[in-house]
């Protein structure tokens, strides 16, 4: 990925030099942590990844919830770098500090790529902050630790990543290179533009209802489309010239190395459908690569029919 003339986002918040988050339990939230659900593999569902569900649970539309970008309502303002060894340093000083470089500028570019889809329906993108930490956190849902994996919290807006898990994407998941590293942000960036259009909030009033089995199927379709905004996103990068030959390839191997059924074949030998709550392999890839084929965001819509 050529990220040499992207710009660095400043909407980075770097804990890492806390070495273990804010304070002992922190506290609790619906969501990760108070709410969370431990998925297979390390990853950690939580809120913002289940909050999707009454789309199709409860009779939304989703299409008035993606019209929101495409000029209808709903719409709520509120030389390839290999990051997987983390720098050992604190400093916010990007040029001593390769990892939050890197990350820095992926954030930038999603943010370049959503404001400009945003500004193309005279909407105003409002970008999420990115929270490094090492070790353990607290965010708005909760306590988060490196176990969780990266995740977005809809409470307070912000991304939380422990750059180690690069190291576990590439030797525990069999998903090396740059662009895989740099499609997990642009994944969970994906569930902040989902905020933004309303659906996060829309679960957030009605989820009570919904039954874990509904729960589990929905946020699979949660999930999917933010495969599908990360599509998205590597197509603009695409069209500026920033992507490298073989960087779709590790998105897409990526995704498939962290499907649920690839992780559950991994992990325990045999795959439980009714427990999937990010998708199957062929799912995420497939997903992703709508996005990058279309760069539209209403090829999108996860909702409606089969998956």
């Amino acid at each position: 990925m050529r990220l040499d003339n992207q710009r660095e986002s400043s909407n980075i918040e770097d804990r890492r030099s806390s070495g273990g988050g804010f304070g002992g339990g922190g506290f609790r939230r619906a969501g990760m942590g108070g709410g969370g659900i431990p998925l297979r593999g390390g990853s950690l569902v939580t809120i913002a990844v289940l909050v999707g569900i009454g789309w199709l649970v409860f009779g939304i539309n989703p299409l008035q919830l993606l019209s929101a970008l495409t000029g209808g309502g709903g719409y709520t303002d509120s030389q390839s770098y290999q990051p997987s060894q983390p720098s050992g340093g604190t400093t916010a000083s990007s040029q001593n500090d390769p990892g939050r470089q890197f990350v820095a500028k992926v954030l930038g570019s999603t943010e370049d790529v959503w404001s400009d889809i945003f500004a193309s329906a005279n909407k105003s993108y409002k970008p999420a902050p990115l929270v490094l930490f090492r070790g353990t956190t607290v965010s708005a849902c909760g306590q988060a630790s490196s176990a969780s994996g990266p995740f977005y919290c809809p409470n307070d807006g912000k991304v939380y990543i422990d750059l180690a898990f690069y190291d576990e994407l590439r030797s525990r998941f069999g998903a090396p290179g740059d662009f895989a590293q740099a499609y997990v942000i642009a994944h969970e960036v994906g569930h902040h533009v989902q905020d933004l259009i309303g659906v996060l909030p829309e679960f957030n009033r009605q989820r009570q209802t919904a039954s874990r089995a509904e729960a589990n199927e929905m946020s699979v379709r949660v999930e999917l489309q933010a495969d599908c905004f990360a599509g998205i996103w590597a197509n603009k990068t695409d069209q500026k010239g920033m992507l490298e030959d073989g960087d779709i390839d590790e998105a897409l191997n990526a995704a498939t190395q962290i499907g649920d059924d690839t992780i559950q074949k991994r992990s325990q030998g045999y795959v439980v459908p009714d427990s999937f709550t990010h998708g199957t392999s062929a799912q995420r890839s497939a997903w992703f690569k709508r996005g990058f084929d279309s760069g539209r965001m209403d090829a999108c819509d996860t909702f409606s029919g089969s998956i």
